[in-house]
């Protein structure tokens, strides 16, 4: 029996190809929807909720997810590898980083109740969240998924098992997220001690370890999910390895340009809490510098110092005011 493949991939199969993943739709619908709510509660209340940051969610955290799930990546990532590779690297990194831009966290604190703000803060204040979301342990965790992902039979069975593949998107995502949500939250979500120049500097080392499973997918000699890509790579697909080699570089790539938005995001933070402390230190001093001068003494006359011979006392200067007194002057020395 002759196989049936798909026609040969193109960039124009790549943008043209679509197909409907239904689980990956509704996590998107879901996701879209309560944001959307969200925005709408605050809006009617008489707040705003910046449209930089709607934008953000929507078009590169649930745009991402969208791509990843059904476009000519998810078409053809059973016959290649690099399409697979760049999947997972999108939900592992370009959405989650857009969704976080957006802060749903901030988000469901302004449009929440009284009742439901205090149990979101209670789950992110919680000793499981602070674990997941610690600093170098979330990272710990993205590197940790990426290598298991690649590294154990996970991803070959993925691609045999329709559930765990969908299991797998969302594994991907959540990984991503437990990083980057906390670090761009406008919420108290991380230890005290990470400041802005700290998170700055745990993004840089997370762009880091971002690349090393792109670096060890493109130099592993051995075949990742080799049985299954032998079996199904079509007559014009490369070489298998070259293949690899190809969503390797893919990954890399993509981890190194994901990671200068991040930090672009956390250095623009950062300028915009030093300009609010210098404002609000400008204003204390304004008010300490304030003078205490009454309303109705706006230019008070200074104390006048007093002539030597009136507080002096001793012969010469009861003489001279005994001169001045006879002579009927009140200043003896008043004409210089």
């Amino acid at each position: 029996m002759s196989a049936v493949y798909l026609p040969e991939l193109t960039a124009g199969r790549l943008l043209g190809s679509w197909r409907l993943d239904v689980p990956a739709l509704l996590v998107v619908a879901a996701l879209g929807g309560l944001y959307g709510r969200g925005v709408a509660r605050v809006r009617g209340r008489g707040g705003s909720w910046p449209l930089a940051r709607l934008a953000a969610f929507a078009g590169l955290g649930l745009g991402a997810i969208v791509v990843a799930t059904m476009s000519g990546l998810a078409v053809y990532d059973h016959e290649l590898f690099w399409p697979a590779a760049v999947q997972n690297v999108i939900l592992d990194l370009l959405a989650p980083l857009g969704l976080a831009l957006g802060d749903p966290l901030r988000l469901a604190v302004e449009a929440l109740p009284e009742g439901g703000v205090g149990r979101v803060r209670r789950v992110l204040t919680g000793r499981l969240v602070r674990t997941l979301t610690f600093p170098l342990v979330s990272t710990v965790l993205v590197l940790a998924t990426e290598l298991t992902v690649y590294f154990t039979p996970y991803f070959a069975t993925a691609l045999r098992v329709g559930w765990l593949h969908e299991l797998m998107y969302l594994h991907l995502l959540a990984a991503g997220c437990l990083f980057v949500l906390p670090v761009l939250t406008r919420e108290q979500a991380l230890p005290a001690w990470c400041t802005h120049p700290a998170r700055a500097a745990l993004v840089f080392l997370d762009g880091i370890v971002d690349a090393l499973p792109g670096l060890v997918v493109m130099t592993h000699g051995t075949l990742i999910a080799g049985a299954w890509y032998l079996h199904h790579a079509p007559p014009w697909s490369p070489d298998v390895h070259h293949d690899q080699q190809i969503g390797g570089g893919a990954m890399l790539g993509i981890a190194e340009l994901a990671a200068l938005p991040f930090l672009l995001a956390i250095l623009a933070q950062w300028v915009r809490a030093e300009r609010a402390q210098t404002a609000a230190l400008d204003r204390r001093l304004d008010a300490e510098l304030t003078p205490a001068v009454p309303e109705f003494e706006p230019n008070p006359a200074p104390d006048l110092v007093r002539p030597w011979w009136e507080t002096e006392k001793g012969e010469v200067a009861e003489r001279v005011r005994r001169q001045g007194h006879d002579a009927g002057q009140a200043d003896p020395y008043g004409d210089l």
